[in-house]
């Protein structure tokens, strides 16, 4: 990418879109475009169409997606396949229309099959179902990464399709009903550590930040105590989903935009199969660190990182999710990238972060 080439991020304010923002800005990229959702709705065909013509984008990073944890996926599924269908849509159809010269698409590793092989490779896609509770979601990214790689070879364009583990990092979503895993339990151990303090200072400086449910600072203790209750947040202690046996794997968003960036300026769509290949599928690629770590271990560190001191329990009766989903990430190491921050190191940086 040249530094003045006009670069648009989808989903700019986002936890990756705002991390590759500031990356190619410390790398000298002059011409980005970011437009908010009240700016620019990317479920608006003909709003989509009109920014292409006005903007005339040379490179797209489509990070913007509607995404959540495991209950709002498992709820809100038509949302979840529809409203991402149509923003895949309407972007990389008129990146298309517009001659964009590259585009990277941000999917995620949910797309491949709940009883997979592990570690995931890129090979696995479509061999098996999905997992149940996050299947709608899932194959609205598989028809974005199908998509990506159908224009190539049809059209001979260049979008490069990413598979990014789970995330976090500043500007991480912490709303308690669709924030996903790690950034819902750095919030509930905050808020369970601030209530067994009785620091109802913090408990409501959180909650003007971040009113769940309607329920902000304004509201009564015995409200609020009825909210972070409804949550598994207690006076003496802490509930969260599932059994904690699940093993995860977490990359840090900085590093997941540096990752993205790095494929954006050394990696094109024909480094992503064999050269020898009859038929041309599983081009993405996975990013990733290749580690797990069990939710219940991960709750623990998070819990020593706060300082919490009271019961940690796990409401089996609440589904799981997909047991194990660890990447192989061989295929971005091949290319020529490798992380370096682990989840110990992370874990500090998001709570000062939240803190801040």
């Amino acid at each position: 990418m040249e530094k003045d080439a006009k670069i648009y991020i989808a989903g700019h304010r986002g936890l990756v879109g705002s991390a590759i923002w500031n990356n190619l800005q410390s790398k000298g990229y002059t011409q980005l475009i970011g437009k908010s959702h009240s700016e620019l709705d990317l479920m608006d065909a003909v709003a989509v169409r009109r920014f292409f013509d006005d903007e005339q984008p040379e490179y797209v990073f489509l990070a913007a997606a509607y995404v959540g944890g495991i209950m709002a996926n498992n709820t809100y599924r038509a949302d979840f396949i529809y409203r991402n269908l149509q923003i895949q849509q309407n972007v990389i159809g008129e990146s298309h229309r517009h001659g964009v010269k590259k585009l990277l698409f941000l999917g995620s590793t949910c797309i491949y099959p709940r009883d997979a092989e592990q570690p995931l490779k890129e090979t696995s896609l479509l061999t098996a179902p999905l997992e149940y509770t996050n299947e709608p979601y899932a194959i609205a990214k598989i028809a974005g990464l199908k998509m990506c790689e159908s224009f190539n070879l049809q059209y001979g364009t260049n979008y490069i399709a990413v598979m990014p583990t789970n995330l976090y990092g500043p500007n991480d979503n912490f709303d308690l009903e669709r924030s996903h895993v790690l950034p819902a339990m750095i919030r509930k151990i905050h808020l369970a550590h601030c209530l067994m303090t009785d620091r109802w200072d913090a408990i409501r400086e959180d909650l003007r930040r971040r009113p769940v449910e309607g329920v902000n600072d304004a509201y009564s203790k015995e409200a609020i105590r009825m909210i972070l209750y409804k949550y598994g947040i207690s006076d003496t202690s802490l509930t969260l989903w599932g059994t904690g046996t699940p093993m995860r794997e977490f990359l840090w968003s900085e590093e997941m935009a540096d990752a993205s960036v790095f494929v954006m300026e050394r990696v094109d769509f024909a480094d992503t199969y064999a050269a020898d290949d009859r038929q041309i599928r599983n081009c993405h690629i996975n990013i990733g660190t290749g580690k797990e770590i069990s939710i219940r271990a991960l709750a623990g560190l998070i819990v020593d990182t706060v300082g919490y001191r009271g019961e940690l329990l796990f409401d089996s009766t609440k589904p799981d999710g997909t047991m194990r989903k660890l990447t192989d990430p061989s295929k971005l190491h091949a290319l020529g990238w490798h992380h370096t921050v682990d989840i110990e190191e992370g874990v500090k940086r998001i709570y000062q972060w939240y803190l801040q």
